[in-house]
């Protein structure tokens, strides 16, 4: 049985490699993507090739980040790559629309668990006051909680080798850099590095 709440999220689940494009609608909370609006993305941004870089050969997804760098342009949104070495207490989160990471992930063979580590694209935001991990893999979206609890989740995924997290902002708050507040302060452990 799922929360209450849960069920107004929208969730898409995994299917194919097609993780970009369900990270991308569940941050936007609506099939705004399909496998056809990536692939044509995919066209756009390499015209002449003969196998496009951006996508899987098979045709079965597998888009890398500037298939969802683009997409989130087409809406008015901007991509902005996290750096691991600053401190997530400086996000100004009411001004971030969410958050896709591209993290390991098993692959699975039916039931089996292969011994391979692909990479998966998930999206985590805020919805009716409420944080959610949005992964396609998962049954359910899981209720994460507040600002406390969000950035604990990041700093938690961030700390894992290699993982990627991208904040999805509207272009303007992209261009003035209003999602960091330089200002924060973060207390320093003495052993630790200052951060930036």
């Amino acid at each position: 049985m799922s929360e209450p709440g849960v069920e107004l999220v929208y969730h898409e689940k995994q299917r194919l490699e097609l993780c970009a494009i369900h990270a991308l609608n569940n941050i936007f909370q609506d099939k705004l993507f399909s496998k056809e609006t990536a692939d044509e993305i995919c066209k756009r941004l390499a015209p002449d090739a003969r196998i496009n870089p951006h996508r899987s050969v098979l045709g079965t997804g597998n888009y890398d980040v500037n298939v969802i760098m683009a997409a989130l342009q087409n809406y008015g949104f901007a991509a902005v790559w996290w750096d691991k070495r600053r401190s997530l207490e400086k996000l100004v989160l009411n001004k971030i629309h969410g958050f896709i990471l591209n993290i390991p992930s098993s692959v699975m063979l039916g039931f089996v668990s292969l011994p391979i580590r692909r990479k998966h694209w998930i999206a985590v935001r805020e919805v009716y006051g409420v944080y959610y991990n949005l992964d396609s893999k998962l049954k359910s979206p899981v209720r994460l909680g507040g600002e406390n609890e969000i950035r604990n989740f990041l700093k938690e995924h961030m700390s894992e080798e290699p993982c990627e997290m991208l904040l999805v902002v509207q272009k303007d708050v992209e261009e003035d850099g209003t999602w960091w507040n330089a200002a924060v302060r973060v207390r320093q452990m003495p052993s630790e590095k200052m951060d930036f």
